[in-house]
């Protein structure tokens, strides 16, 4: 079994995912399986260390918890009266690894709230500036949220736009809402399908597994005639064939011609770019995709659609997409 950096790290975030089993963890030894684990810990507790982004968006980005929405963590435009007349769209994501770490993906999700979104993932800030961690509390709070939690943010944040006195008071646009979510998470949003509440998917570095996989189970429990339920346009963000999560995602999208539709790799492995600054290119590439489908922004939506598209034109990317017109 391959044990580079990426690979520890790759296959430690997806513990949870029954695809891990199919990588090589069945039939490594005891030994073999501690030293993954704690590798992995240790590239997590370092990422942990990094000052948190503010966002390349024109409000630059917080993350904080209120106490009416428990176990959640909401990531904002720091100053909200630098929104002015701009409504924020709803985005909330599932965990990789099904982390109640709400901040374990902090620098994507400061990035998209720095475009002026409302962003909730659910689980406390247990990583990141200030914060203690080991690899005991970094294994701790894996596979400890339900998909049920990213329901409730979007109920809470509708809620808080009608009520007098809230800070989000008549600015969160709560007709266009986002459900995302990495590995683990991502078979989390995807349980949202037929959501009337849905806008649009955002799926990154998963896949629901096929029946050829054993031990699915509890959050990674899914069947794939889920995908038939989907009716809202839905974008999947893989690393790649060395993505352990790219065979499951790119079978959902080959089964998903019934909506629009896209698929698109970067070789970053099952790593994705979460932890870089201001979330790397992935984040970049989810941005655009929101901003067309939740703002209607034309020039986001060149990201996607045409012979000359941006995403078909950059050489760090491939693409595949249906119905997008």
């Amino acid at each position: 079994m391959r044990r580079d950096r990426s690979g520890f790290r790759r296959l430690a975030t997806m513990a949870s995912f029954a695809a891990f089993v199919v990588c090589g963890m069945a039939s490594a030894q005891p030994q073999a399986a501690a030293d993954i684990a704690a590798q992995a810990a240790a590239q997590n507790i370092r990422d942990g260390q990094a000052p948190d982004s503010r966002g390349t968006g024109p409000y630059p980005a917080i993350k904080r918890q209120y106490a009416g929405l428990p176990n959640q963590v909401v990531y904002q435009p720091g100053n909200l009266a630098r929104l002015r007349s701009v409504k924020m769209p709803i985005y909330v994501f599932g965990n990789g690894a099904c982390t109640e770490d709400g901040a374990s993906s902090r620098q994507h999700l400061l990035e998209i709230a720095s475009h002026g979104y409302l962003v909730m993932a659910p689980g406390g800030i247990y990583s990141g500036p200030g914060v203690a961690m080991t690899a005991q509390s970094w294994a701790q709070h894996r596979d400890k949220t339900r998909y049920q939690q990213l329901g409730q943010a979007i109920d809470w944040a509708i809620a808080e736009n009608a009520r007098k006195g809230s800070p989000f008071y008549g600015r969160i646009d709560t007709r266009h809402v986002a459900v995302s979510g990495y590995s683990c998470g991502g078979i989390q949003a995807l349980k949202y399908a037929g959501d009337p509440r849905i806008s649009t998917f955002v799926i990154m570095n998963s896949g629901i597994l096929g029946a050829d996989i054993p031990n699915a189970s509890g959050e990674m429990a899914a069947d794939k005639s889920l995908l038939n339920k989907i009716d809202k346009p839905i974008l999947y963000v893989l690393g790649g064939k060395r993505d352990i999560a790219y065979p499951n995602g790119m079978d959902d999208y080959g089964r998903l011609g019934h909506v629009p539709s896209a698929v698109i790799n970067t070789d970053v492995t099952h790593d994705g770019t979460y932890a870089q600054p201001n979330g790397g290119r992935a984040a970049q590439a989810v941005v655009a995709w929101l901003q067309w489908q939740l703002r209607g922004d034309a020039k986001a939506k060149n990201w996607f659609v045409g012979k000359d598209c941006k995403l078909c034109t950059d050489p760090a990317w491939t693409i595949e997409r249906r119905n997008l017109n």
